[in-house]
């Protein structure tokens, strides 16, 4: 990780917002160097990205289906330490027809210039039992596009 001076001014987009979610950091999420450990990130990703889909979906296995993460990336701007609140804004990217984008920004949730790190995580929608892709269900994809 890099501590960036100019994190304020470097700010990736999220896409069209749809969701922002408000997590602390735990004391158990640091390692043996004090800071929040790298997989954490990906974990506060996660949970926004689950509390979206739980918002927008319901139970997200719906008739077999349901989201499949099939790549993930972070880029780490500065070291997060125990405590601290964060946000993390989840943003819409590229949508295809049975996938979608979606970008991620961590802030200082007490400094919003602040950005820790940004990200992004590729969702393909499938069919469980076939275990293959299929179509982005309507309603979802109806969402998306009406951003």
């Amino acid at each position: 990780m890099t501590s960036h001076a100019n994190a304020a001014t470097a700010r990736p987009e999220a896409g069209k917002l749809l969701h922002i979610s408000k997590q602390d950091i735990r004391w158990g999420d640091m390692d043996a160097l004090g800071h929040v450990n790298n997989t954490i990130y990906f974990r506060f990703m996660e949970q926004c990205r689950i509390e979206w889909l739980d918002e927008v979906c319901g139970t997200m296995a719906v008739a077999g289906q349901g989201p499949v993460i099939v790549n993930a990336h972070c880029n780490f701007r500065r070291q997060m330490k125990y405590p601290a609140s964060i946000t993390v804004e989840m943003g819409v990217g590229q949508m295809g027809r049975t996938s979608v984008e979606t970008t991620y920004i961590i802030r200082d949730a007490s400094k919003p210039e602040i950005i820790y790190a940004d990200g992004a995580a590729k969702i393909v929608w499938v069919d469980f039992e076939k275990e293959k892709s299929t179509a982005l269900p309507d309603s979802l994809r109806q969402l998306l596009t009406g951003l």
